[in-house]
């Protein structure tokens, strides 16, 4: 049977990455939705056309939202009324459901899925697949999928749409909206990609103090990969007990006292999702 999907947004930077995915396949009927020039210049180089979205919406067994977070709550409740009962409501990120800046229409089910991207150990082998730092183009990667809300025989159908729109896909992990958030922004991006930041304002201080770049790269990348895998237990040995009171000491020096309360709390993540689903509009 196949699915008939809305693609909103479609000509956009993940509105591409989902019509290179599944344009081709048998399994669905797409119907792509996008307003600006470029959105559509971007679909025409891909050999698909715009359809008009009363025509999408009133067709769309699944509606993809592939537009910013900012503008998601916007964007759905001038589409809601539009779609058919049992409609599925695809979120590509958690910031928007957990908010709760989407209108919610009983006889609809929202589904919400997002991809971890490649492993940082992995078995690609390939140059293609070593540089697809996002996944799902030649690298596999794992998504994690949350039903928001509708009938429980519903996920399934959730499910399989999104390991087709982030594929190649390995194992697709079933958790809340909730859980998702606290990967995505809290963990991921409010609290890793910060301290990645500080590794590399670190990493250009070695090189001002003398340290040819391309010996602190290799050495500072080959140390963050032994280090994963020694304080995630993946690598079966501990720090020398040099690297150990290196950390004690310096633990305390850059981290402060309640970091975890302002970064991992529900509280935190609650501000920290308003601030995303509101930034354009502000």
């Amino acid at each position: 049977m196949t699915t008939k999907i809305a693609l909103m947004g479609a000509g956009g930077k993940m509105g591409c990455r989902i019509t290179d995915n599944i344009k081709d396949m048998p399994e669905y009927e797409v119907y792509y939705v996008e307003v600006s020039e470029g959105g559509k210049a971007n679909l025409a180089k891909r050999g698909v056309s715009v359809t008009p979205q009363s025509e999408a919406l009133a067709k769309a067994d699944a509606v993809i939202l592939a537009v910013p977070d900012a503008i998601i709550g916007r964007v759905t409740q001038g589409i809601i009324e539009e779609l058919q009962p049992r409609t599925m409501v695809i979120g590509l990120d958690p910031a928007a459901a957990y908010a709760e800046v989407m209108p919610i229409r009983e006889d609809l089910t929202y589904f919400v899925a997002h991809p971890c991207h490649p492993p940082l150990f992995n078995d690609e082998v390939t140059e293609e697949a070593r540089t697809d730092w996002f996944g799902g183009v030649k690298a596999k990667h794992h998504i994690v999928c949350a039903l928001y809300h509708g009938p429980d025989e519903d996920y399934a159908k959730g499910e399989a749409i999104a390991r087709d729109i982030y594929k190649p896909v390995m194992k697709a992990f079933r958790i809340t909206v909730e859980q998702m958030a606290i990967l995505e922004p809290a963990l991921a991006e409010t609290f890793t990609a910060t301290v990645i930041t500080a590794v590399k304002q670190a990493y250009d201080k070695a090189v001002e103090m003398g340290v040819p770049s391309e010996a602190a790269w290799e050495f500072l990348s080959g140390h963050a990969r032994i280090e994963f895998a020694i304080i995630f237990g993946i690598s079966g040995f501990p720090f020398s007990d040099g690297a150990k009171l290196a950390i004690e000491r310096a633990y305390d020096k850059i981290f402060k006292p309640d970091w975890m309360e302002q970064i991992m709390s529900i509280d935190a993540l609650k501000k920290s999702v308003a601030e995303i689903t509101h930034s354009v509009a502000k």
